[in-house]
């Protein structure tokens, strides 16, 4: 056995499985490049046949990546395996992973199948994925509820068929540590072949127990663990890329084990998922949230000042978080601001970089002090809205116990158009302005949310809102220290988002409807 675990990360399929994460294409390709550039071994791109977008999600992830192995899931089905194939097959390292439940429940519910008819359509499905592709995953989904005599034959079964790896899920988050952890052990000791496939783990997070099932499966001889960025994931999630690795690297003495993972990368990947998808990580979260190596306490404070490690049990320069405690304000020139974008992660050409200075500067004249995350949002948003052929110029409210109103300029095509209009609150009105300059009738508004990117009445907001229409869905967000500025680009950005999948280029008041 090796003491390398490989890294299978499912962001872009089962992370996308959330409700309300789906990502676009040019979404997926950039996680997929910042997931080989932290170190994942096999990205799992997407479900090949579940839509003709995701097809091609798949297809192009797999032309774009160099280095990490590529997979697409598949039933245990001809057209499914086929399909996978068609996707992956431009990839440097293609993988085609197949699944099929082996759990009495779900053979006999879902399946409407016998052990044996199962057992079958595991060595046809397999075999027919192997001559397709020299790297073949088998999946036994809801593993843990599984007899584990049939889960034995079934394992034989997949790999005397080709599979070179084996997962064995908790597909509902229902195992222990304990119980995983042994059955992993009790699978490799027991199945005959076992010693010619990697046995891997895909834990979901209803208990709260993902990744420490995660590892107790690793310490039973699992050598692949499959994640998402965030532990995003159907229902509670799934077990969490960084977690798992961070584990690994931290606790070494008891877990002797390595991974590929550049640890200096997981900010960066998390804060880019979290963007994309619109799930804001949770400030306690380990590893990266806010609030993972703060420190309030004058307890704890005294401690850091004297030895960080009295209150860290790692760095967090280790994981690409920055440690300077250098504070921005309205004072802090150029070089200052420059220098702490370099701290931040970020490589701003002149152009965008003064306009991210002109921005910051705003920003540290609405606010007493500017800290790195007004800044991640600031230098984030502007990156969002760069290239939009919609831009907010400018934005003004009047409200109070009466209707507000709204007067509004965009920039469409670089051409400026103004609108006035009347709504039920400020936001409401700031909205209709929107619809007045670039017409979308079919448009609903799903959702609308504004959070605090940092603390205090002067706080920067950030605000994220759905945009429907005729069956496409957008996601836009938006950062300013003004809320309704914020809301204002949000939709917007949503907005170019939607004109991009009607195929046609906004135009003021002429917009089609």
């Amino acid at each position: 056995m090796t003491d390398t675990i490989l890294i299978f990360d499912t962001t872009l399929r089962d992370g996308e499985q959330s409700p309300g994460c789906s990502m676009n294409l040019e979404e997926k390709l950039q996680v997929a490049a910042q997931l080989e550039t932290l170190g994942v071994d096999i990205i799992e791109a997407g479900f090949a046949i579940a839509s003709e977008g995701d097809f091609e999600a798949v297809s192009e992830v797999a032309r774009q990546c160099r280095r990490a192995t590529v997979a697409s899931l598949a039933r245990a089905a001809s057209a499914d395996i086929e399909r996978a194939w068609e996707a992956v097959r431009h990839a440097a390292r293609p993988r085609i992973h197949t699944f099929i439940a082996t759990s009495p429940l779900h053979m006999r519910v879902k399946l409407n199948k016998t052990p044996d008819e199962v057992l079958e359509a595991i060595e046809r499905t397999v075999t027919h994925a192997r001559n397709l592709c020299p790297d073949v995953e088998w999946s036994a989904e809801d593993a843990t509820r599984s007899d584990p005599d049939f889960l034995a034959r079934a394992i034989e079964t997949a790999i005397r068929a080709g599979a070179r790896t084996i997962n064995l899920p908790d597909t509902v988050g229902y195992a222990t540590p304990e119980t995983y952890g042994a059955m992993f052990r009790d699978m490799i000791g027991r199945v005959p072949n076992a010693d010619q496939a990697i046995f891997s783990t895909h834990c979901h997070n209803d208990l709260g127990l993902g990744v420490a099932n995660t590892l107790a499966a690793v310490m039973g001889g699992a050598r692949q663990v499959e994640s998402t960025i965030n532990g995003i994931g159907e229902r509670a999630g799934n077990a969490a890329v960084e977690e798992i690795a961070m584990a690994l690297k931290v606790r070494h003495d008891v877990m002797p084990y390595r991974t590929n993972i550049v640890s200096t990368e997981i900010t960066r990947a998390s804060r880019m998922v979290s963007g994309i998808t619109g799930f804001q990580v949770q400030p306690n979260k380990a590893i990266v949230g806010a609030n993972a190596f703060a420190h309030e306490s004058g307890i704890h404070q005294d401690g850091m000042i004297k030895d960080a490690s009295t209150y860290e049990i790692m760095t967090p320069e280790s994981v690409g978080v920055a440690t300077s405690n250098l504070v921005m304000g309205k004072h802090s020139g150029r070089a200052a601001f420059k220098a702490k974008l370099v701290e931040l992660g970020y490589d701003l050409g002149d152009n965008a970089f003064q306009d991210a200075f002109v921005r910051f500067k705003a920003l540290a004249d609405a606010k007493k002090a500017v800290f790195d995350e007004d800044i991640v949002a600031l230098v984030d948003d502007e990156v969002l809205r760069g290239h939009d052929a919609i831009q907010v110029k400018d934005v003004e409210i009047y409200c109070g116990t009466g209707p507000a109103r709204a007067i509004l300029t965009l920039e469409v095509d670089g051409e400026p158009h103004e609108a006035v209009a009347r709504g039920s609150g400020p936001v409401d009105a700031l909205f209709a302005a929107i619809r007045q300059i670039v017409p979308h009738d079919r448009g609903v508004l799903e959702r609308y949310e504004v959070h605090a990117v940092t603390g205090g009445t002067d706080a920067q907001a950030e605000v994220s809102v759905l945009l429907s229409e005729d069956g496409r869905t957008t996601r836009g967000r938006g950062a300013h220290h003004d809320t309704l500025v914020a809301s204002a680009r949000a939709y917007v950005n949503a907005l170019n988002k939607l004109m991009v999948k009607r195929g046609k280029r906004p135009v003021g008041n002429v917009a089609a409807r």
